[in-house]
């Protein structure tokens, strides 16, 4: 449950953020002569820089550190930070600000969940099944978020409805991970 709720509002996040800058930030009209795509382009990179970092430090401390559910934890609570500053700070600075807080928070998330992953498979003959069920809360959220985000956008009240419910989704991704007692 901790993998999917994360998964999804990292997938939520990132599917509408396109549509974000051209609906909600005005791209365009704010840089004339560049599409939202070129600021698309200028936000994932940002995440990527920011998941690249601490995917890398985030592991190496947990590994060090010999915990897994307090950098699940606080991963989450960064990435809903994330969420709630584009939920209600619509504007480039803050989508810049966001998307690097996002990545900062995936990246930890990504190195020491599957650190813990590997500490909670229950036997060796079940592994395949397991981590088969693993890859479900991996690639289930990236089929689902359209279905779930569409109508929030659409008919529940826009994007700060959106990005409220991916600060909603990772902060109970965050809360799953203490239902796991046998790892730190």
């Amino acid at each position: 449950m901790t993998r999917f709720a994360v998964n999804l509002g990292n997938a939520m996040t990132l599917l509408y953020l396109l549509y974000f800058l051209r609906d909600r930030i005005h791209y365009s009209r704010l840089f004339p002569g560049h599409k939202a795509e070129d600021g698309l382009v200028i936000l994932i990179l940002i995440y990527l820089a920011g998941v690249v970092v601490t995917a890398v430090t985030g592991g190496v401390i947990s590994d060090r550190s010999g915990r897994r559910k307090l950098p699940v934890t606080v991963s989450g609570l960064v990435m809903a930070v994330s969420a709630i500053m584009l939920a209600l700070w619509p504007s480039w600075p803050a989508a810049i600000a966001a998307s690097a807080i996002m990545g900062l928070g995936f990246g930890v998330y990504l190195s020491v969940d599957q650190a813990l992953v590997t500490q909670v498979l229950p036997s060796a003959a079940g592994r395949a099944k397991d981590l088969g069920i693993i890859n479900i809360a991996n690639s289930g959220p990236q089929v689902l978020a359209p279905a779930i985000a569409a109508p929030l956008v659409s008919q529940l009240g826009g994007y700060p409805t959106l990005y409220l419910s991916v600060a909603a989704s990772t902060v109970l991704g965050s809360a799953f991970v203490w239902k796991i007692r046998s790892v730190p």
